[in-house]
Order: structure tokens, then sequence, then C-alpha cells
């Protein structure tokens, strides 16, 4: 290279730049494989997991692929006479039991599993970081960090339904909203086999692929997580759909129920197109008074007015029936003059947001098909990071394996 600039008097700073890191790496990589491979005492037995003590059987060498390059690591090796299981005592101490990749590898095929598709992570960590993995690692590795905090979730979720949680003594909270939503993730033909077809820093997401009932505990113990029970205001806003609301009268009983106001707009909308199809300028003046008095929270008078249309169409006459149960068993969630006097929200533009920045923006782009337990495992990591709560997890997760 420096020849090369005393030959045409330019420098290539970019490839100084690549070799330099190189170099770096390819020493770091000999530093950190001499640092591991000091000698250690072996002992001459260790416990084994089946309770009887395995014998030392000399050393044995693990290729692993480390942030810095491969590099080969020496750990005394133990085998038990009893289960006939071998195991390095050592692998548990360096996080690398089961994995030929080492923690801070493994810590980035998280980062650009739960952002990006699985191939195009593999290209980031060889661009960025000179990590060369395979697709399939990067999918392999996510999912299983994924997957751990899933079941960490689901162990929280167990311990808080079967406890009686006690009351926190931490500063109160003027208002804790939940925010509930169903959405859908493209997932294989063999998953849906046999299935019917169809302040940022303030926000914390929680979600998997699971009925409404296991949906409900999650919810609850997030609820509770973030302070439920110190909140002066208790608020569940969500669409019209009867499973939110059935969630919200077992586990939140006693909170404001508030239907989502552009939700209950958009019902009246297109009501509006089926009476009005070719007639825009009734359409939308028709679309103008209801929603007034939907705004207003009078329901009552927006009921009287539907149940006074009149059409021998017996499809739209259903559906206008239809609306009109939907705004009569909602009325009391509806009264936004009300709501908005009290300082209250009214449209659930965040969960409508977490839905696509959790899960469409990762897993509904063109061409992806996922399995249920994929799914949830990236579902988990989304959530763990937007939630600011992975730096935690990653931290805390040797102790508590």
């Amino acid at each position: 290279m420096f020849a090369e600039r005393r030959n045409s008097g330019v420098l290539d700073l970019e490839a100084v730049e690549q070799a330099t890191r190189d170099a770096l790496h390819q020493a770091g990589a000999r530093l950190l494989e001499t640092l591991l491979n000091e000698e250690q005492t072996a002992e001459p037995r260790q416990s084994c997991a089946c309770g009887e003590q395995a014998r030392y059987a000399g050393k044995r060498a693990k290729k692993l692929v480390t942030m810095l390059g491969t590099i080969v690591v020496e750990r005394a090796y133990y085998h038990c006479r009893r289960c006939g299981s071998g195991f390095a005592p050592r692998d548990q101490e360096l996080d690398v039991e089961a994995t030929q990749y080492s923690p801070g590898v493994r810590r980035m095929t998280a980062l650009v599993g739960s952002e990006t598709s699985f191939d195009r992570g593999r290209v980031l960590l060889d661009e960025l970081a000179a990590v060369e993995l395979t697709a399939k690692a990067v999918e392999r590795e996510a999912e299983a960090i994924g997957a751990d905090i899933a079941a960490r979730e689901q162990a929280e979720i167990a311990r808080a339904v079967q406890l009686e949680l006690a009351e926190i003594c931490m500063e109160e909270i003027p208002i804790l909203y939940v925010e509930m939503d169903g959405t859908g993730v493209p997932t294989t033909a063999a998953e849906t086999r046999g299935r019917p077809l169809r302040d940022e820093d303030s926000t914390t997401y929680t979600g998997a692929i699971e009925n409404a009932a296991a949906f409900g505990r999650r919810i609850w113990s997030e609820a509770w997580r973030r302070g439920w029970s110190r909140a002066r205001k208790k608020v569940i806003l969500g669409d019209g759909a009867a499973w939110i609301w059935n969630l919200a009268h077992e586990y939140f009983p006693g909170a404001i129920e508030i239907v989502d106001l552009y939700h209950a707009r958009e019902h009246l909308w297109q009501l509006a197109s089926k009476l009005f199809p070719a007639d825009e300028k009734r359409r939308r003046g028709w679309a103008r008074r209801m929603r007034k008095k939907l705004d207003a929270g009078r329901i009552e008078q927006l009921l009287t007015t539907l149940r006074e249309i009149e059409t021998d169409d017996i499809e739209l006459a259903h559906q206008v029936a239809l609306e009109a149960l939907y705004f009569e068993r909602n009325a009391e969630r509806m009264r936004y003059h009300d709501f908005r006097r009290t300082g209250l929200f009214v449209g659930s533009g965040v969960i409508e947001a977490g839905c696509r920045t959790v899960i469409a923006s990762r897993l509904k782009r063109s061409g992806m098909f996922w399995s249920v337990r994929g799914a949830n495992a990236i579902t988990a990591l989304r959530c763990s990071r937007l939630s600011n709560r992975f730096n935690d997890y990653w931290e805390n997760r040797p102790q508590a394996a």
C-alpha cells in the first residue's frame, strides 16, 4: 500500500482501514486464544448433573467463533461412567455450552436477527464487524436467544398468576394505559394446517402467537410490572373487538374502558359508503354529521339516527343493524367528550404503531413465512429490545441460566 502511494501519490484510506482492522483482529484473536489457554489446574473429578463424580479424561479442543475471529480453546474434559455423558466445566464458565459462538457474537446475531432478515443480518455482520456466519447460523442463534427470553417471560407470568401480588411502596402513577390488539404473521403451510384462515420511553411491548386466555395473562403480568397497582387512573384502550373487553373484565375490573375513536369513526365511514355508494356528497355529509355526534359522545342520538334508516335492501338493513349493535354495546366506552375533558387519550395509535413496529416491520415482509416457534422467538426478542430490557436480560442471563 505504501509502495503504491510512493508510485501514484495516492493512499487508499479505505484499504488501509480494512487491512489495519484485519491485522488487529488477527492479533486480538491470538491474544484471546493465549489468555484462554493459560495453564489451569485440572481437578481429578467434577460433579456430574446425574449426581455421580465424573473423572478427568484429558483436554479437548473446541473451536470458537469470536468477535475477533476463530480461536481454539483447550479445556479440561470429564467423563461420567454412570450416565455416559461428557462435559467441560470451562464451557459453562465461558458461556459457550452447546454452542461454537462466543457471547459477543451471539449478542450481535440477536441484534441483527431482530432487525432484518437473517440473510441480510449475515451480510451486515460480515461488512460491519468482519464476523462471517451463515444465514442459518444467524437464524439459529437469534431464535435461541428469543426463545430463552420468551421462556423467562412465561415463567414470570406463571409466578405472577400464582402469587398474590403485594402493593409496591413506590411513587404513584397518574394514568396507566393498557392497549391491546391482534395482528397476523405469515406462517408456513404446516403451521396453518387444520386451522381456520383469515412517550416512546414510557411504552413497553409484549406479545406472542397464543390464544386470548394466555394473552390476557401476559398483558396482566406486564401491567403489574409497569405499576398497575400504583396508578390513580387505569385505562384500557382498544378497538371494539369483544375478546379485548372480555379480557379487560377478567383481568382489569374497574378500569376505564375506551374504544379507539378512529376505529369507531371507521365504522361510520364504511356504513356511509354502503348507504350512498354513488353519491359522494351525500356520503361525506352524512358521515360528517354522524362523526360530530360520535366525537361529542352523544351515542344515543347516533343510535336513533341509525335505527331510523329505512331500506328495502336486506343485506344493507342487516349491516345497519350490526353497526347499531356495535355502537349500543360500546356506548359507555365512547363518551369521548367526557374522556377528553378529564385528560384521557381516546385513540389507540400507540398499539397500532406497535403492531407495525414490533411485528410488521420484521415478521411480515414480502416472502416471509414463519413457524410459530420462530415467530414467537423473534417477537420476544424484539419486544425485549424495544422495551429497553435486552441489556438487563443479557447481563442477568448467565446467573439465571
